[in-house]
């Protein structure tokens, strides 16, 4: 607890008591006492006359920003591949360690089994990295939060990078925050742009922040990271900056990057690090993964997505949906709305509190167009919205809007799309003739 109360000073005077706003003062034998309610708001200090209570909280040790360098991106595998929420992360870093500086790197990170991570590097190299570490042991075969952790701290103690990016997913969400708790800095959740700053962190805090700048060297060099990201519902974007620890960290959803254009034959530097684990730092013991028999849903590699929202009426609405997106060769999706209302799974819903997607096509059928799901789709290639309601906010990022019943637009879609193929099968049949 950060406040403290010097006793030998306290008068009992109980003003401390009247300027605490969480009844977290007590008076025992005329003498001030912090209890359980404290929430270390410091309105007491200035409230006391008599220098009896105190500010206990440690200085922040300082860090030298200069030993930091070059940008990290954790390389999650699954399936014996690299996701690629990674493979976009490392185009992402790329570009970021070339506005940082020529001589800045981007690494791939890999933890996995002992003989099988390895491999995975080519296809890092390919995507844009120019070194990976690879980190491989029997026990981390399998995804521990322990295991992970520990390793993954202990290298950036060790080699001291500037940036780590973590793809959020659900294993990135759970190594990211640990990571930084036991590094003892920030990190900034599903960001959706990243940038490096152009003017000193002074001239930055005092324009966008409100934060003490005054003991901030105006001279300092540091690359400081800019991590933007939706605040308040997706009603504003708050941009998030570190100034004072490193690494800087953050994690991006699957689809926001773009992934770079893979390059065959690329290679980088490959650093093999042992780590340092033992069975007894992992707490816990993976028995078993069982997958999931529900119906599986990829959207963040989908080229088209047909979407449902609360204007389908119900869930036999989406077997329409399922129907359409058969016809053109995309994938099911969903708005929030039609998920909370049990109509189909959450792994089908698009937005802010579901999947970011990218597709060369996303049709909204039946869709309003809340912010938070706007959010999650509106970088597709092609919006093509459907909806009776010609103000619904949909329209306003839609490529190509239809205003119409969904229940008589889409069959007529579906049919012309027939006939698209129709003629295309004749026109290849002539030409063979």
């Amino acid at each position: 607890m950060a406040v403290k109360i010097i006793n030998e000073n306290c008068k009992g005077c109980t003003l401390c008591v009247r300027a605490c706003p969480f009844e977290a003062i007590d008076m025992v034998d005329k003498i001030a006492v912090i209890n359980e309610k404290c929430t270390n708001c410091k309105q007491c200090i200035p409230a006391c006359k008599f220098d009896a209570i105190i500010d206990e909280e440690a200085e922040t040790e300082e860090v030298d920003l200069s030993v930091y360098k070059h940008v990290w991106v954790y390389a999650e595998q699954r399936g014996g591949a690299i996701m690629n929420v990674a493979l976009e992360l490392i185009g992402e870093g790329r570009r970021l360690a070339r506005e940082i500086g020529a001589d800045t790197k981007v690494y791939a990170v890999l933890i996995g089994d002992a003989g099988q991570t390895e491999p995975l590097c080519k296809d890092c190299f390919e995507y844009g990295a120019d070194g990976a570490y690879v980190l491989e042991d029997p026990l981390l075969a399998k995804f521990t939060t322990d295991g992970y952790t520990k390793v993954f701290a202990d290298l950036i103690k060790e080699k001291k990078p500037e940036i780590v990016l973590f793809g959020a997913t659900h294993i990135g969400r759970d190594l990211a925050p640990r990571v930084a708790a036991r590094l003892s800095t920030g990190l900034t959740a599903d960001c959706t742009r990243l940038d490096i700053k152009t003017s000193s962190y002074i001239d930055y805090a005092n324009k966008y922040t409100t934060q003490d700048t005054s003991d901030l060297d105006p001279a300092s060099e540091d690359h400081g990271l800019k991590q933007t990201r939706p605040a308040f519902g997706g009603n504003l974007m708050a941009t998030i900056i570190t100034p004072y620890t490193r690494p800087q960290m953050a994690t991006v959803r699957p689809g926001v990057m773009t992934r770079r254009e893979r390059a065959p034959g690329a290679t980088g530097e490959t650093v093999k690090v042992q780590p340092h684990l033992q069975a007894s730092d992992i707490r816990t013991q993976v028995m078993d993964i069982v997958k999931s028999t529900k119906e599986i849903v990829s959207l963040t590699d989908a080229d088209i997505i047909c979407s449902g929202g609360r204007g389908l009426g119900g869930p036999d609405g989406f077997n329409l949906i399922r129907t359409f997106a058969a016809k053109v060769g995309g994938v099911v999706g969903s708005s929030r709305a039609a998920v909370d209302a049990g109509w189909i799974d959450h792994s089908h819903q698009v937005g802010q509190t579901g999947t970011t997607v990218k597709p060369k096509i996303y049709f909204a059928c039946g869709i309003s167009g809340a912010i938070q799901h706007l959010a999650g789709m509106q970088t597709s290639d092609i919006i093509v919205a459907i909806n009776k309601d010609p103000d619904a906010p949909i329209f306003e990022v839609a490529d190509y809007g239809i205003v119409g019943d969904l229940f008589k637009v889409i069959p007529e879609i579906i049919a012309e799309w027939d006939k698209a193929g129709d003629l295309y099968e004749a026109t290849i049949d002539r030409s063979a003739e």
